[in-house]
């Protein structure tokens, strides 16, 4: 079975990791037979997330099981680009997923843990220019709400992770599946847009 991760640390945002964990366990559910395990990840057990939102990880960095899925959340991320143990960390485990995918700015801690170069990412609109600055080599997409390019997906902010997931569902299962989860979530799916 799959392992889908999810990488949380203090102050990521809610529905940055809330949203994908809803759409892959919610998919999983919706099958006969269960496609994939989906976990949140943190340095610690114990995290606050943005809005004093405490989460306990089902594991650590240390812990985890291999991940098929690489998942980084947004949120407060300028701390966490000073965490040499979470960017190891992030490198490790995205270096053998097959998926190496973050939300909002969580492309921030893939670039800076040495996961992007030269792709074609996205953020939330309100980081763009300090991901022009600091990664001057990406190929940031602007009024977009995720981009793939080879295994790597971006997303915007907050509810656009719920698109990629959706679309992820597609690529590791079917659209059928993908389709379903939206609808069972009562969510109005935005599909690729480049």
């Amino acid at each position: 079975m799959r392992t889908i991760g999810i990488v949380i640390y203090d102050e990521a945002e809610v529905l940055d990791f809330a949203g994908p964990f809803e759409v892959f366990s919610t998919a999983a559910r919706l099958c006969d037979k269960k496609p994939w395990s989906v976990c949140l990840i943190s340095e610690r057990q114990m995290v606050k997330a943005r809005g004093g939102f405490t989460v306990q990880s089902h594991f650590t960095l240390d812990n985890h099981p291999p991940l098929d899925v690489l998942l980084v959340s947004g949120g407060v991320h300028t701390w966490a680009m000073n965490n040499t143990r979470l960017l190891s960390a992030i490198r490790r485990a995205g270096e053998s997923a097959r998926w190496v995918t973050s939300v909002c700015t969580g492309v921030f801690l893939l670039a800076e843990a040495g996961l992007l170069s030269k792709e074609k990412v996205t953020t939330h609109w309100e980081d763009m220019p300090e991901l022009h600055q600091r990664f001057p080599d990406l190929r940031v997409q602007e009024n977009i709400r995720w981009v793939e390019d080879g295994n790597r997906i971006t997303s915007a902010g907050i509810s656009a992770g719920i698109d990629m997931s959706l679309h992820l569902v597609e690529k590791l299962h079917s659209a059928d599946l993908a389709e379903v989860t939206a609808g069972q979530m009562e969510y109005d799916w935005v599909r690729a847009e480049d």
